[in-house]
């Protein structure tokens, strides 16, 4: 619930969290669909619409997706992947 509530307000980054997410594995077992959700002007039509886009399913968690789709994910949202 603190990590949606910091992904809401902004007070943690994409990037951030998919770290924060291989370190503690209670972020990494977060639903994506449940963080898409959480980030600021995306609501439950528009997460799933955007997972469709980036076909990841809707069943997959943070630790479990891949390094295209997170770079596709840091993209959409305008954060440049680091190391790119």
């Amino acid at each position: 619930a603190q990590v949606k509530e910091e992904l809401k307000t902004a007070s943690l980054s994409l990037s951030e969290l998919f770290d924060r997410a291989e370190a503690d594995e209670v972020v990494g077992k977060l639903k994506v669909v449940s963080m898409l959700e959480a980030m600021p002007n995306t609501g439950k039509v528009k997460a799933r619409r955007l997972m469709r886009e980036l076909d990841i399913s809707e069943s997959r968690r943070l630790r479990g997706l891949g390094p295209n789709q997170k770079r596709r994910l840091l993209e959409h949202f305008g954060v440049a992947p680091a190391g790119r």
